[in-house]
C-alpha cells in the first residue's frame, strides 16, 4: 500500500480506498433482495443470477458459501447508487472485463437499481501498453514494468533533456525542480492518454519526450513560450482582464482567424469526450491549438520591441488577448489530463 501510495502521489491521484470488507454486509443484503425478487436460481449448489439476452450468468454465492467478485461488484454498483447518490459512474479496467461488467450493469438495471436513460453507468475499457518490440511490456529479465520504475526513469531522463536544453542555467534550482516533475510525469501520462484507450500502444521514452510532435514536452514548452508573451510585455493579469473587457477584438489575417475558430471548437471538443470517454480526441485538439498558434506568432506581432533597446514601443491587445485565450484552454485541458504545467521552463 505504501509503495501504490508513492504512485499516487507523483502523478497526483486522488482515492477514496474500499477493500472487499467495506462491501461484507452489503453483499449479504444485496443477494437477499435478488433472492426476495425471486432472480436467483440454484445450479449444483451455487446461487447464481441470469440476466436478459445473456447466456451466462453472475455467481452470487460460491457452493461453499463464499461470495465472488461477481456479487461485490453487485455490491458496489448498488452502494454508489443508493449511498453516494451518483448520476454517473465509470469503471476503467482492462477491455477483457468488459463483459463482466456488461453481466453486473444488466443486473442492476433487471432489479430496476437505476434507469439508464437517466443514470450513466459505463465500462471505460483500455488496451495493453507494449514495449518498442510490440510485445508485452516486460524488463530484460522477463518481469512485468513497476510503474514506479518508469517514473523515476521518467525524472532520470526528463533531467537529462532539461540539461541538454541548458535550462539548469536560467531556471532558479525550484524552478527546475518542478519543471523536471511537469515533463516527467506528464510525458508519461500523456502517452498514455494521447492514443484511442481501446487500442494497444507502443511505450517509448525517446518518443515520449521529444519536444517535436504531438508530446507533452512539446505542449509544456509552447504553453510557457505563450505565457511568457504577456510576461516580457510586462502585462500583468488584472490588465488583461480589463482589456478584455473593452478591447475590439479584430481579426484581419487569416491566421488570426485560424486560432480564432481553434479556439470556439473546445466547447464541441469537451462535449465528444463526455459522449464517447475517448480522451486522445482531446490530446488532438491540444495539439492542434498549440499549432496553430505557432503559426500564429510567426506570422502576427504581438508585442513591437526596439531592437536595440529592447523598449516596448507597441502591443496589439487583441493579440495579446487571442494569446491569453490560448493559454487559458490549453491550462483547462491539462487539468483535465491530470498534467501539472509550469509558467517557467
Amino acid at each position: 500500500r505504501r509503495e501504490f501510495q508513492r504512485v499516487y502521489d507523483c502523478l497526483d491521484i486522488k482515492l477514496v480506498e474500499r477493500g472487499e470488507s467495506y462491501y461484507q454486509d452489503r453483499m449479504t443484503r444485496v443477494v437477499k433482495e435478488f433472492e426476495d425478487r425471486g432472480l436467483v436460481e440454484l445450479d449444483e449448489g451455487r446461487k447464481i443470477v441470469f440476466t436478459p439476452g445473456q447466456s451466462l450468468p453472475l455467481t452470487v454465492v460460491k457452493s461453499d458459501g463464499g461470495y465472488t467478485y461477481d456479487t461485490s461488484d453487485l455490491a458496489a454498483v448498488h452502494q454508489r447508487l443508493f449511498e453516494e447518490n451518483a448520476d454517473i459512474i465509470i469503471y476503467v479496467t482492462d477491455s477483457g472485463q468488459g463483459p463482466h461488467f456488461q453481466l453486473v450493469f444488466a443486473a442492476a438495471q433487471m432489479i430496476g437499481w437505476y434507469d439508464p436513460k437517466v443514470t450513466r453507468v459505463e465500462h471505460a475499457g483500455f488496451g495493453v501498453v507494449l514495449g518498442e518490440d510490440k510485445k508485452k511490456f516486460k524488463t530484460r529479465s522477463g518481469d512485468t514494468v513497476r510503474l514506479m520504475d518508469l517514473l523515476e526513469e521518467g525524472l532520470k531522463r526528463s533531467m537529462d533533456k532539461l540539461k541538454e536544453k541548458e535550462r539548469d542555467k536560467v531556471l532558479t534550482p525550484d524552478e527546475l525542480l518542478k519543471a523536471q516533475r511537469a515533463v516527467a510525469f506528464g510525458c508519461i501520462k500523456y502517452a498514455d492518454l494521447s492514443h484511442n484507450r481501446i487500442n494497444d500502444y507502443v511505450f517509448s521514452f525517446d518518443k515520449m519526450l521529444d519536444d517535436r510532435g504531438n508530446t507533452a514536452a512539446y505542449l509544456l514548452y509552447a504553453f510557457t513560450r505563450i505565457r511568457s508573451i504577456a510576461r516580457l510585455a510586462n502585462i500583468d493579469e488584472s490588465t488583461l482582464r480589463r482589456a478584455a473587457e473593452t478591447t475590439e477584438i479584430i481579426l484581419d489575417h487569416e491566421k488570426e482567424w485560424k486560432l480564432g475558430k481553434c479556439i470556439l471548437r473546445f466547447p464541441e471538443i469537451l462535449q465528444k469526450i463526455l459522449e464517447d470517454l475517448l480522451l486522445h480526441t482531446l490530446c488532438d485538439y491540444l495539439y492542434e491549438l498549440a499549432t496553430t498558434f505557432t503559426e500564429f506568432y510567426d506570422s502576427c506581432y504581438c508585442v513591437e520591441k526596439d531592437r536595440q533597446t529592447g523598449e516596448v514601443l507597441k502591443i496589439n491587445m487583441w493579440r495579446m488577448l487571442l494569446c491569453e485565450a490560448t493559454a487559458t484552454i490549453m491550462a483547462k485541458c491539462f487539468d483535465i489530463l491530470g498534467i501539472n504545467p509550469v509558467q517557467r521552463m
